[in-house]
């Protein structure tokens, strides 16, 4: 897997983001409370830009007529029909099987990288 250098830390403060270019893809990167988390600028659902889309919290299991908010800054909710995923996991919020894609960050030394690839059971590139 190879280390892409996108950003400084101090180009993406805590709970904002900043939209980068890696390898012809379009990719925002989160400050989400001082963790960074990359996911794919690209809505599974018809392809909208994810990532211009607001940045909030959701609802969490709660008694009934009881509503309790948090989650704040950690879900990402797509511009276009309101579709929400987790920013750390890249899973939505309505379906098991739907998620965006998520990439691992790296930070050294002040610098964040994102990392692309894959690797097989063997650890060779595939």
């Amino acid at each position: 897997m190879a280390i892409h250098p996108v950003a400084e830390t101090a180009e993406i403060p805590e709970n904002t983001f900043k939209i980068v270019q890696v390898e012809g893809r379009s990719i925002g990167v989160y400050n989400v409370k001082g963790t960074y988390y990359a996911v794919h600028n690209y809505c599974p659902h018809q392809g909208a830009e994810l990532c211009k889309g607001p940045v909030c919290g959701t609802t969490l299991d709660s008694a009934v007529f009881e509503y309790i908010y948090g989650r704040e800054d950690e879900i990402v909710r797509c511009p276009w029909h309101g579709w929400e995923f987790d920013l750390k996991t890249g899973k939505s919020l309505f379906s098991d099987k739907v998620r965006v894609r998520s990439y691992p960050v790296v930070v050294q030394d002040g610098t964040i990288g994102v990392m692309l690839g894959s690797a097989n059971a063997k650890g060779e590139k595939e």
